[in-house]
C-alpha cells in the first residue's frame, strides 16, 4: 500500500468496479426505495447538490444490511428556468422567442437541453452515488407526459380542475403567470400619492372631495369603486355616496367592506379588481365590474385614453404630472416603504392581472394530506417541518397550473373555433407577429392552417368551448399553448418513476430527501397527487437537507462571490473529503459551513483511515505463525477496545436508522482517530510490529467494522482499503455490517 491515500488513483477505478459488478442495482432482499429529486436536465453540480450524499449514505447502508436498496435517478425539464436560460442564449444572438413559432421554439430548446444534459450525472458519479442510472426518468419522457395528461383529464372530470379568468401574478417580461410560491416579496421605497376624488354632491369634512392614497395612480383608469370600513366611525358615513374618477370623470359608488384598513393612508381605498388581489376578491363579493388598465405586455390599454400603449412607469410619471397640473394631488410621501411582489426568475415587479387559467381546487385534496400528516403516516426530519407543512396547508389556495411558456408538457386541450369565435385570441407568425380574435382573423381571409402553422400563443376565455384530448380532435380546433406548471408534472414523480409491478413492494417509497425551501412547492404536491391517484402517501419519511453555506455560514451567491464549485474541491481533496465536510459537526437541519479548510480536514481524516489500514497491512506481512501469550494489560486493552467498538456499532446503527447522519459520522470520526488510532493502536503498536497474531486479529476485526460503518459516508477510501486487505475483487458493499469479513 502507498504511504498516503491518493483519491485520483482510486475513485474512477472503484466506480467502474461497482458498475461492472452490478452494485448500482438492487439485489435480493427486502425492498428499500429512494427517488432522487430530479435536478434540472441542463444543470451542473453546485454545492447544494452535494446533499444528495444523504441519499447515497442510506442506499449503501441498507444494501450492506441485506436490503434490496434502489435509488432511482431522474432529470427535470424545469420549464420556466430552462426556457429563461435558452432565451438568454437567444439574446446573445440578437434573437428572441418571438422570432419562432411554438413547435420550432420547443424543438430548439429540446436540442439545447440535449446538448447540455448529462453533465450532472457524470458529476454525481464523481461523488460516488450508487444510483441505478439505467432507471433514469426525464420529466418529458413519453410515459411521463401520458400519465400527467391522464391525471389532468381525470381531475377535470372529477371536478378538481376548473378554468376561470382569475387574478394571477403575471410577469410581463417572461410572459407567464406565476403561482403564489413563485413570488418573491421585497422591501421597496416608492412614492405614495394622495389623490383627490371629487364628490358628486356635498362635502366631507368641509371639502368637496375625498383623498385616497395609492402607489399606482396609473391604475385609476381601472377603478370601479372606493371603499371604507363599516366599523370606521369617522368615514363609514361615506358609504352609499358617489365620487368622480379623477382621470375618467365617471361616477363611482363608495362601498363598505371590512377588508379596508382604517389605518392605511386616509382610511379610504380605491377598488381596482383587475390589478389588485384583494380588490379582485372584494369585487367578486360585491359583484362590481372589471376594467383593465394594463395589458399582458405591460402597456396601458385603450381604457387609459391618451396614455394607451405607454409602458407602466412612463405612464405613471405622465399621469402624476397631469394630475399635479390640475390640482388633483393633495401630497406625495416620497419615502413610502412597502412589500412588492417580484418574479423569482428575473426579479422584475409582477403585475396582478386577470388571466384565463387552469386551477386545481385544493380544499378537499389538501385536507386529505393534512389528515395523513397529522397521523404521522409521513414523518418529517427534523420534526419541526411537520408544523411547517401543516401551516402551509392552512393557507394553501387554489393553484394556477397554466404557464405561458413553450418548454414543458402542453396542457392537452383543444379549443373549438370558427368564423364567429370571439372568445379565443391568438398570436401567430406570418413573416411578422400578428394577433387578434379567431373571428377577426378568419373574417379577414386568414385560414386556420395559416394561424396554426405559425402559432405562438392562444388565450381562450373561460367561455370557450374545448375538448380534452392528447390527439387532435376532428373538426376546427386550435391547441392550448399553455404548458403545465413544472410542479404539476414533478408532483407526480413517485407515480412515474416506479414500474407498474413495483407498486406492491416499493410504494410508498421509504425516504425522500430534499431542500426545505421546496417543502411547499414539491412535497405537498407529491402527497396530493399520490393520495389522489393511488390512495396512499408517496413516502414514509421526508428528510429536509441542511443548507450549504460558505465557511462563514453565509448563503452562497454569485453577487457575494462566495460560491464554491464542489467539483474543484473533489479534484483537489477527493470525493470522500467533500462528503465528510457536508456532514461533520452539522446539527440536523442546521447550516453546513463549507469551506476549503473543512474539506482539507476531512481529506486528512480519509488519509488517517488509510494509514491505519496500511499499518495493519504491514503487520499482516510480518505476522507470526503462532499467538504469543498476552499480558493482562494487553488482554484488558483488547477487551476494552472491542467493548467500546460494539457500543459504537450499536449507537451508529441506531443513528443511521433514525436519520441522524451527522451524529453517526461524528462518532465514527472520534472513535477512529482519537480512540482506535491515538489510544489503542498506539498502545499496541509494538505487539503488531512483533507479529502478534492475536493482537493483529483483534485490531483488524475492529478496524474492518469501522470501515463498514464508515463506508456509506466515505465510500472510496473504505473500499480501497478493503480491497488491499481482502483482495481486488472483494467489495465492502457485499459485507455485512453486523460482522467483519
Amino acid at each position: 500500500m502507498q504511504k498516503t491515500f491518493q483519491p485520483s488513483e482510486h475513485e474512477s477505478r472503484l466506480y467502474e468496479f461497482w458498475e461492472k459488478k452490478g452494485y448500482l442495482k438492487p439485489d435480493s432482499g427486502e425492498p428499500f426505495t429512494i427517488l432522487m429529486p430530479p435536478p434540472n436536465a441542463n444543470a451542473s453540480l453546485h454545492a447544494g447538490h452535494g446533499m444528495y450524499t444523504i441519499d447515497d449514505i442510506l442506499i449503501r447502508w441498507k444494501r450492506m444490511n441485506g436490503y434490496a436498496s434502489l435509488w432511482i435517478p431522474g432529470l427535470d425539464h424545469a420549464g420556466f428556468e430552462t426556457q429563461t436560460v435558452y432565451e438568454k442564449h437567444l439574446q446573445k444572438q440578437g434573437k428572441s422567442r418571438m422570432d419562432f413559432d411554438r413547435e420550432t421554439l420547443y424543438d430548439n430548446i429540446n436540442t439545447f437541453v440535449k446538448e447540455n444534459a448529462g453533465l450532472i450525472y457524470k458529476q454525481f458519479k464523481r461523488l460516488g452515488f450508487l444510483a441505478d442510472w439505467d432507471r433514469s426518468v426525464f420529466t418529458l419522457d413519453e410515459h411521463v407526459k401520458a400519465y400527467v395528461d391522464e391525471t389532468f383529464a381525470k381531475m377535470v372530470q372529477d371536478g378538481y380542475i376548473y378554468r376561470d379568468a382569475y387574478i394571477v401574478n403575471y410577469c410581463v417580461h417572461d410572459g407567464t403567470s406565476l403561482a403564489d410560491l413563485e413570488v418573491v416579496y421585497v422591501d421597496q421605497e416608492d412614492p405614495l400619492y394622495f389623490i383627490r376624488y371629487p364628490l358628486v354632491q356635498g362635502e366631507f369634512e368641509g371639502k368637496s372631495y375625498v383623498v385616497v392614497a395609492t402607489v399606482r395612480p396609473e391604475t385609476i383608469f381601472a377603478d370601479t369603486h372606493l371603499a371604507v370600513n363599516p366599523s370606521d366611525t369617522k368615514r363609514s358615513a361615506l358609504a352609499g355616496r358617489r365620487v368622480r374618477n379623477p382621470l375618467t370623470d365617471e361616477e363611482m359608488d363608495i362601498i363598505a367592506d371590512e377588508f379596508v384598513d382604517p389605518e392605511f393612508g386616509t382610511g379610504i381605498v380605491k377598488i381596482t379588481p383587475a390589478h389588485d388581489h384583494e380588490d379582485f376578491v372584494v369585487g367578486k363579493k360585491h359583484n362590481v365590474p372589471v376594467r383593465e388598465a394594463i395589458n399582458w405586455q405591460g402597456r396601458m390599454t385603450e381604457n387609459a385614453g391618451v396614455y394607451a400603449g405607454m409602458k407602466v412607469k412612463a405612464a405613471r410619471e405622465a399621469i402624476v404630472a397631469h394630475m399635479q397640473g390640475i390640482n388633483l394631488i393633495e401630497k406625495i410621501n416620497k419615502h413610502y416603504q412597502h412589500n412588492v411582489a417580484t418574479c423569482y426568475r428575473c426579479g422584475r415587479v409582477l403585475e396582478p392581472m386577470i388571466f384565463p387559467n387552469w386551477f386545481v381546487k385544493v380544499d378537499e385534496l389538501k385536507s386529505q394530506v393534512r389528515a395523513h400528516v397529522e397521523n404521522d403516516e409521513v414523518k418529517f426530519h427534523p420534526a419541526k417541518f411537520k408544523k411547517h407543512m401543516l401551516d402551509w396547508l392552512d393557507v394553501m389556495r387554489d393553484w394556477p397550473i397554466s404557464r405561458q411558456i413553450v418548454w414543458g408538457i402542453r396542457i392537452p386541450v383543444w379549443y373549438k373555433v370558427g368564423p364567429q369565435t370571439q372568445d379565443v385570441y391568438v398570436w401567430y407568425i406570418d413573416r411578422s407577429m400578428k394577433h387578434g380574435t379567431v373571428a377577426e382573423l378568419l373574417q379577414s381571409g386568414v385560414t386556420l392552417a395559416q394561424i396554426e402553422k405559425g402559432l405562438q400563443k392562444v388565450v381562450a376565455q373561460p367561455s370557450a368551448e374545448y375538448v380534452i384530448s392528447r390527439n387532435r380532435p376532428s373538426g376546427d380546433y386550435l391547441p392550448e399553448t399553455d404548458t403545465f406548471d413544472t410542479w404539476f408534472s414533478s408532483g407526480q414523480w413517485p407515480l412515474v418513476t416506479l414500474h407498474d409491478d413495483e407498486f406492491d413492494t416499493r410504494f410508498p417509497t421509504d425516504f425522500m430527501g430534499t431542500l426545505s425551501d421546496i417543502l411547499k412547492f414539491w412535497i405537498s404536491r407529491m402527497m396530493i397527487f399520490s393520495l389522489y391517484r393511488r390512495g396512499a402517501v408517496p413516502f414514509k419519511h421526508v428528510y429536509l437537507w441542511s443548507l450549504v453555506a460558505d465557511s462563514k455560514g453565509q448563503k452562497m451567491s454569485k453577487s457575494k462571490g462566495n460560491v464554491i464549485n464542489p467539483i474543484e474541491l473533489v479534484d483537489e481533496f477527493g470525493a470522500d473529503a467533500l462528503r465528510g465536510a457536508l456532514l461533520f459537526g452539522v446539527a440536523q437541519g442546521g447550516k453546513v459551513a463549507l469551506g476549503q479548510d473543512k474539506v482539507k480536514a476531512m481529506r486528512n481524516y480519509a488519509n488517517k483511515v488509510w494509514n491505519i489500514g496500511r499499518f495493519l497491512w504491514l503487520g499482516k506481512q510480518n505476522k507470526a505463525d503462532h499467538a504469543d501469550n498476552l499480558s493482562k494489560d494487553v488482554h484488558k486493552t483488547l477487551e476494552k477496545m472491542q467493548a467500546e467498538f460494539e457500543a459504537l456499532r450499536s449507537k451508529c446503527s441506531k443513528n443511521l436508522d433514525t436519520y441522524k447522519f451527522s451524529r453517526a459520522f461524528d462518532d465514527l470520526y472520534e472513535f477512529v482517530w482519537h480512540r482506535l488510532a491515538d489510544e489503542y493502536i498506539e498502545s499496541l503498536k509494538d505487539e503488531v510490529r512483533s507479529g502478534n497474531i492475536e493482537v493483529l486479529g483483534a485490531l483488524e476485526q475492529v478496524y474492518s467494522g469501522c470501515l463498514q460503518l464508515l463506508h456509506p459516508f466515505m465510500p472510496f477510501v473504505t473500499e480501497a482499503v478493503w480491497q488491499e486487505l481482502y483482495g481486488k475483487e472483494s467489495s465492502i458493499l457485499t459485507s455485512s455490517t453486523s460482522s467483519t469479513s
